[in-house]
């Protein structure tokens, strides 16, 4: 018999999917958008900033939601021993070969002028100063750093919450969250608690473990991400209250923009430019909870149904995330030494990022099981290997 924590969710799978597709056009802006970044290209734009601010609030509370909820799932029937095992397979041996594989290339063409070529400049990853200052970094890998250690600190929650002693528990989140009130700014109320007591102290946002404002802001989207899975009426109710997380995710707009355009000089909000931070980082709060509920929300109503292609997809997305952003330097780097237009050049990139990662997964990574295990994905089954010993063999 199927339970919640066996039934496989399409719906998830397919906001993953758009998560992360999400991402790489993201990363593929920042080269033109007028923030800071590893690398830039000659010729900015302000119209980069516009949907990347917005978007830059949910893209990765939505992932860390998500993955929450598929770690109630991944615990299954395994002891915690297992999962502990399962995780550091899939988290640990990953992050670990992306470090000193995926991203020195990163921090390669950042520093390019430094070095003659890209061997003179890798032994110095071994130094293990950590960037900025070094040459050791994970970049956007803090992400799997993030959900290894998340996996670990939630385990004795996430065990409670599979046992029947939690049942009083549920039952109080239940009648708490199933009501869109409750719902929607409990949860938010808490992340923004946590935000005011601990930003102060923490002001960077630099993604690493010193960071505590940011690392504690994430663990909890994907803390309620797990609670919200762990009880069947508690997220079918998410689907129910649709329309209202929508209309609050549209109404956040309003602030959010208004505070975003004051600092662009567009107008004037009648506050000091103190109190407008102060302003504009608590409307960013809400609108990511805001946001992330409406967008699983309308995601569990609308695309809880299979897909064959779903399952090929589901399975190259991690090793997708893995690749992209350093494949986009690569290229980015000698693209946007070329005279094109900035749209010209953001497209090249992305849609280049995409061919070239899709090229690596299908035949560098997804027919060889060593490979296959340092992307942390599961050994392909015997079948599979044959067809692709066969295709393999036709292709020489």
């Amino acid at each position: 018999m199927e339970t919640q924590a066996t039934i496989r969710r399409h719906d998830l799978d397919w906001l993953r999917f758009f998560a992360i597709l999400l991402l790489l056009f993201y990363h593929t802006g920042m080269w033109f958008s007028t923030w800071g970044w590893h690398v830039k290209n000659e010729e900015t734009s302000l119209v980069f900033n516009y949907w990347m601010i917005w978007s830059h609030d949910w893209r990765m509370p939505l992932l860390l939601f998500i993955s929450g909820a598929g770690t109630f799932m991944a615990l299954g029937k395994r002891t915690k021993s297992q999962f502990v095992k399962e995780r550091f397979k899939r988290l640990f041996v990953p992050l670990a070969f992306g470090m000193f594989v995926i991203v020195p290339p990163q921090i390669y063409f950042e520093r390019i002028q430094e070095f003659s070529s890209f061997w003179e400049f890798y032994p110095t990853t071994f130094d293990f100063e950590p960037y900025p200052k070094g040459n050791f970094s994970w970049h956007h890998l803090w992400f799997i750093a993030y959900l290894l250690v998340f996996s670990i600190l939630i385990l004795p929650l996430l065990a409670y919450l599979r046992k029947p002693i939690s049942q009083p528990f549920k039952a109080f989140i239940e009648r708490i969250f199933t009501k869109p009130a409750g719902a929607l700014l409990i949860p938010s109320g808490l992340i923004l608690l946590s935000q005011v007591l601990l930003r102060p102290y923490f002001p960077d946002e630099t993604h690493d473990f010193q960071d505590w404002a940011y690392f504690i802001f994430y663990f909890l989207f994907f803390a309620f991400g797990l609670i919200f899975y762990s009880n069947p009426r508690l997220w079918d109710s998410l689907g129910k209250n649709r329309k209202l997380f929508l209309t609050a995710a549209i109404l956040i707009l309003i602030p959010f923009y208004a505070a975003y355009l004051h600092f662009r000089g567009v107008w004037q909000l009648p506050l000091t430019t103190e109190n407008v931070e102060t302003f504009f980082d608590v409307t960013s709060i809400f609108l990511s909870w805001f946001t992330v509920l409406a967008i699983i929300a309308y995601g569990q109503f609308y695309l809880n149904r299979p897909h064959p292609i779903l399952k090929h997809v589901n399975e190259g997305l991690y090793p997708f995330y893995i690749l992209h952003q350093t494949v986009i330097i690569v290229i980015g780097y000698y693209i946007c030494q070329w005279e094109w237009s900035i749209g010209l050049k953001y497209w090249t990139i992305a849609l280049g990022t995409l061919g070239i990662c899709l090229g690596i997964y299908f035949w560098m990574i997804r027919p060889m099981n060593w490979v296959r295990f340092l992307f942390g994905m599961k050994r392909a089954p015997s079948q599979f290997n044959e067809r692709e010993k066969i295709k393999w063999k036709k292709a020489a």
